[in-house]
Order: structure tokens, then C-alpha cells, then sequence
């Protein structure tokens, strides 16, 4: 439970920093007059309750993968369940298009989180007003070149940090109410329905800042295969729920009390003789919330290569005891850079506000339909117990979603604009894939009809053993074939190998493998990994013995004293199939430059021999 205040509650647990702060005095704002800072708590209380504790705690982290959360988990079990292959496709790109938000989440919230936190500055000192931005560019630069010592030794003080955070906000949300206690009146929902009946329109618009004290509700779910569902519980119901409604109420009681500080709640809330220490404890916890976000995009990315949506990019295990401990140079550096070009283009925590608002909802809406359909194909629920569920579940998401959209001039651009982005090299990767496998297949002779020939003509073999990679288990690989066609020989033990990526997080030990002698020194290794999982063809064969079934042959297949042929296509445009030319050249352009897979794969260089061939597309 600790370990998940730090990771899964640094995104939510941050929020104060910010959110009241752009209910009253943002763009969309409402004077902080009392009726409409008891309204505006009492949206906040019920909102969080809602979405957060109902919604997620309660109801959306029972749709698990083997587990594990996300909207990316939840893709993987509607591509299995979904019946309609329509609906299904329709689904499946929803669900992509949900990830590529969290990857605009991903860059926003290192840069509101450490500017929101920086920005107290400007109240302990308002001569350092300008040193702000600068000062959090550093911080984000410092964070994102630490990324490749990994994140297990800083990951170990997350929780006492979070702890720490939390017990400081809630010290000031009790200090904030002792100065009027009325605005525990807040609780209440009547002055919520009062606040919409009094400001109409503008109270509505009003949710778009409202929105920023539920943004960890995604984050939570994601990382639920990390820590599992109870101790995720314990950690809100506990901790974090209590701490953010004490200092949400603290800071209104402290608008009650003047409402001019509405320029900066948070931090007016605090003694002065604790601003510095409040700044720098801020910072910390801003770090820590970004760095679950960092790292969820590590994740993320893993995720979508293992699912073919993805080219293959290096991915390093920084934890030799934590297999989710992963860093990827190329994603880091993305990230880093859209991060810095945020903090300077927006260059502070309300700015960026409008931008934060339409990832998280945009996200929210898609998971909540995704979870209609694991709620009717995977839990067989009756339409009248899932349809009134997911309406009120949407109707929530799309009130903040639309509270949202008049934010897109201002910020709210970014994410929708990253997500378009991100969609499409992820659609044109998986649509180009499935072409390419197609046209391969088509071509492929069958693996019977090859032995067969084998068999009857009898090539001369020479001493090893020749591993080749394939990806269909039906039919010879085009790299065999032309090792054959132009060599003319055969090793002495031919292994084929097809490593399937299944749509669950993990594949236990015992399930891994599937080993067959096909005769004529030919042998068949099916290995299944899940999307959390990063292949390892070294480590596979070497466990290869210990992991064959009964009456399967028990292969010792040693990576130095073996030759791993693979293929190296050159992708020309020119083809018939039906891709439209711009993703032609995308999928060529990103093939170019995704990890060879002598590399993904961990091959030992030396013992790699590469066959080209042109394909047209």
C-alpha cells in the first residue's frame, strides 16, 4: 500500500497545487464568492467520489487482464471477446487512440506538476517570478537524464515521500478549516445543484477546472498489475481520499476567509515561516508524480510493440529483481523534449490546465465504453444491468470532456494533436504489418510440402545448428528458402522458431514453450510471451531443456555455437495493396528506423547472418 501512495497516487495527489486555483481564478473561471466556493467543493468532493472511488476503486479495476489494468489491457480483451469483427476493429481503435492520449498525459503531467509546484515561489518571493520556468526546465532535464540509472533505488523512497506530501497537505486542509468551519457544508450536493442553477453556462465551464482533482483516475487503474487491487484500495481509503478533501476543503475555507487568494490557494494557505519547506516538499512529490507517468509511457510502449502496434525500440532492464523496470532512450527523449517545449510555451500551471483537461476525459470516455463491452462479452452482464451503468459512467465523462472543448484554442490542442500523431504511426504500423504478413504468406511455401522435398532430395548439411526466425508456423520462411535456393546447403539441426505474443500481461513458465521434432533435422520451438514481456531468444533456448513437456525433445541449443539467420526487407512503395501512399512512406520510414531485431531479440551480433529482399507495399 505504501508503494502504491508513491507511484499510483502522485499524478492525483498533486492536484491541489493547481486545481482550485484554475476553478477561480483561470481562464473559465467564477468569482470566489462563498455560495460558489461551497458549490465548487462540493463538486469536487462529489466528483472524486464518483469517478475516483466509485467508479474506478469500486466498479472499472474489476475489468483486469491476468491482473493488470489500462486501457491497453482493456483492448487486448475486447480484441479477444468482441463478436461483431466491425465493432470490434471500431473498439480496437478506440482503445489505441485512448493509449496515445496517455502518452500526451505522459508529457503534460511532468510539466504542470513541477511548474504548479515551482509557482510557490512566486508567492514566498514574487522577486523570483521569473526565475520560475527556468527553474523548472532544469528539474525536468535533471529528471529525464536520470532515467537511465532506472527507477528502483528512487522508486524505494516514493511511498515515504507521497506519505509525507499527503500528511503536509492534510495538516494544511485542517489548519484551512479551523479558520471556518462552514465550508463543511460542502459536502452536501445541494450546492453543487445550486452553483450550475446560479452560473448557467459558466458554471458549467467551470467543471474544465474541476476535472484537474480526478486526473489520477487512469494512472490508478494502469499501474493496478503493479501492486494488485487491495492494497490500491487501502492506499486511497487510507491516505490519499482523506488528505485531498481535507486540503480542498482547507483552501476554500480559506477563499471564505479572502478571496483574493484565489491567485494561488495552495501556497496562501501555508505559514510563512513553511513556504520553502511546503515549495521544496511540492517539487519532490511533482517529480514523483511525473515519474509514474514516465515510466507508465515506458510500459505503454512496451506494450503496443509486443501488440504489433509498435516498431521495435530498445528497450533496456534497468532492475535485475523487477522486470517492469524498463528504460527506452528513444521514448525518454520524445518525451523530454515535449515536456521542456510545454513548460516553455505554456510557461505556467494555468496555461497548461486546458491542455491537461481534454487527455484525461478524452481517456475516461473511452474506458468506460471499452468496460461495456468487457461488462456484456467477458462477464456475460444483462443489458439492463450494463447499460444504465455505462450511461451514468458516460454521462459524467462527457459533461467534463465537453466542459473541456472551449479549452482547445487556449492548450487543449496539444493532446488531441500528440494523440492524432501518435494514432497514426500506431494504426499505419499495425495496418502495414498485417499487409506485410499477408503478402508473405501468400508467397510462403508449406512447411509439409518442404520436408517433404527435403526428404526426397536430400541437401548437403554441414556441422551447427541454423535457427530462423519465422512468424507463421504453417509455412517455411522466405529466409530459408533463399538461404537453400543459393547455398545450396542445409545445417545438420534446423530450428525454426516463432515467438507469439499472446493478449495477456504474463505467460507462466510451464505454458511457454512448445517443442516438435519435424524429422529430417528439423525442429519447431513456439514460444508465447505476454504483452508485459520482452523477448529474449538467448534466454529462451538456454532454458529450453528445463522447459520441455513430456515426450517433447530436449534441445540444447547454445547461442554462441549456433547461426541465427534473419530477414532484412527492403519496403518499396511501389505495390497495388490498398494502403494509401503517405502511409506507405510512413511504414517504410518506420521500418527503417526501428531496432533491428538482432538487437530486440538479444542475439549475440557476431552469430547473426541477414538475407535482404525487396518487397513492393
Amino acid at each position: 500500500a505504501l508503494g502504491a501512495l508513491g507511484v499510483v497516487y502522485g499524478d492525483i495527489g498533486t492536484s491541489p497545487l493547481y486545481a482550485l486555483k484554475e476553478c477561480f481564478a483561470g481562464t473559465h473561471s467564477v468569482p470566489p464568492e462563498p455560495q460558489n466556493v461551497l458549490g465548487v467543493l462540493s463538486l469536487v468532493f462529489w466528483a472524486m467520489t464518483f469517478v475516483v472511488t466509485f467508479k474506478y476503486v469500486g466498479v472499472v479495476m474489476r475489468a483486469d487482464n491476468r491482473g493488470e489494468g489500462g486501457v491497453l489491457a482493456l483492448v487486448a480483451l475486447v480484441g479477444r471477446h468482441e463478436t461483431s469483427r466491425l465493432g470490434r476493429r471500431f473498439l480496437v481503435l478506440l482503445g489505441i487512440f485512448g493509449a496515445a492520449l496517455l502518452y500526451g498525459d505522459g508529457a503534460i503531467t511532468p510539466a504542470i506538476s513541477v511548474l504548479g509546484a515551482v509557482e510557490g515561489l512566486s508567492v514566498a518571493a514574487p522577486a523570483l517570478h521569473g526565475a520560475v520556468v527556468p527553474l523548472a526546465v532544469a528539474i525536468l532535464v535533471a529528471l529525464f537524464a536520470f532515467q537511465r540509472r532506472g527507477t528502483a533505488t528512487v522508486g524505494a523512497v516514493f511511498g515515504p515521500v507521497m506519505l509525507v506530501w499527503f500528511v503536509a497537505i492534510a495538516a494544511l486542509g485542517v489548519r484551512g478549516v479551523l479558520l471556518d468551519p462552514s465550508v463543511l457544508l460542502a459536502f452536501s450536493p445541494t450546492y453543487a445543484a445550486g452553483f450550475f442553477a446560479r452560473n448557467g453556462a459558466q458554471g458549467f465551464l467551470v467543471l474544465g477546472g474541476v476535472v484537474l482533482v480526478i486526473t489520477g483516475g487512469e494512472a490508478l487503474y494502469a499501474d493496478m498489475g503493479h501492486f494488485g487491487k487491495r492494497p490500491i484500495r487501502l492506499a486511497w481509503f487510507a491516505v490519499a481520499m482523506p488528505a485531498l478533501f481535507l486540503n480542498y476543503l482547507g483552501q476554500g475555507a480559506l477563499l471564505l476567509h479572502d478571496p483574493s487568494a484565489a491567485r494561488n490557494p495552495f501556497y496562501l494557505l501555508a505559514p510563512e515561516w513553511a513556504l520553502y519547506p511546503l515549495i521544496a516538499i511540492a517539487t519532490v512529490a511533482a517529480i514523483v508524480a511525473s515519474q509514474a507517468l514516465i515510466s507508465g509511457a515506458f510500459s505503454l510502449t512496451r506494450q503496443a510493440i509486443q501488440l504489433g502496434y509498435a516498431p521495435r525500440v530498445t528497450i533496456r532492464h534497468t532492475s535485475s529483481h523487477e522486470i517492469g523496470q524498463i528504460y527506452l532512450p528513444e521514448v525518454n527523449a520524445a518525451l523530454a523534449v515535449a515536456t521542456i517545449a510545454l513548460v516553455l510555451g505554456f510557461r505556467s500551471s494555468s496555461s497548461l490546465a486546458a491542455a491537461y483537461g481534454i487527455a484525461v476525459t478524452g481517456t475516461m470516455a473511452i474506458t468506460t465504453l471499452l468496460f461495456y463491452r468487457v461488462a456484456r462479452d467477458l462477464w456475460r452482464w444483462p443489458r439492463r444491468g450494463a447499460v444504465p451503468l455505462t450511461a451514468l459512467f458516460l454521462a459524467v465523462d462527457l459533461a467534463f470532456l465537453s466542459a473541456n472543448f472551449v479549452k482547445i484554442e487556449e492548450g487543449g490542442w496539444f493532446p488531441l494533436v500528440a494523440a492524432a500523431g501518435i494514432f497514426a504511426l500506431l494504426a499505419t504500423w499495425k495496418r502495414g504489418r498485417e499487409e506485410l504478413a499477408g503478402m508473405m504468406e501468400g508467397s510462403g511455401l508449406p512447411l509439409d510440402l518442404f520436408l517433404k522435398d527435403v526428404a526426397r532430395r536430400k541437401p548437403h548439411r554441414v556441422p551447427g545448428t541454423a535457427v530462423f526466425l519465422t512468424g507463421n508456423t504453417t509455412t517455411v520462411s522466405a529466409v530459408l528458402l533463399h538461404h537453400l535456393k543459393h547455398l545450396k546447403v542445409l545445417h545438420e539441426r534446423v530450428v525454426l522458431t516463432s515467438l507469439r505474443t499472446e493478449e495477456v500481461p504474463s505467460v507462466s513458465e510451464n505454458e511457454r514453450v512448445v517443442v516438435r521434432d519435424l524429422g529430417c533435422g528439423f525442429f519447431q520451438v513456439v514460444a508465447r510471451y505476454g504483452f508485459m514481456e520482452t523477448p529474449d531468444v538467448p534466454a529462451l533456448f538456454a532454458a529450453l531443456p528445463a522447459l520441455a513437456g513430456p515426450g517433447e525433445p530436449r534441445l540444447e541449443i547454445k547461442p554462441m555455437e549456433t547461426t541465427f539467420f534473419l530477414g532484412r526487407e527492403t519496403l518499396l512503395t511501389t505495390g497495388a495493396t490498398k494502403m494509401a501512399r503517405w502511409r506507405k512512406r510512413l511504414f517504410v520510414f518506420m521500418a527503417r528506423n526501428a531496432q533491428p531485431a538482432s538487437a530486440f531479440f538479444g542475439l549475440p551480433p557476431n552469430r547473426v547472418v541477414e538475407i535482404g529482399a525487396q518487397i513492393e507495399l
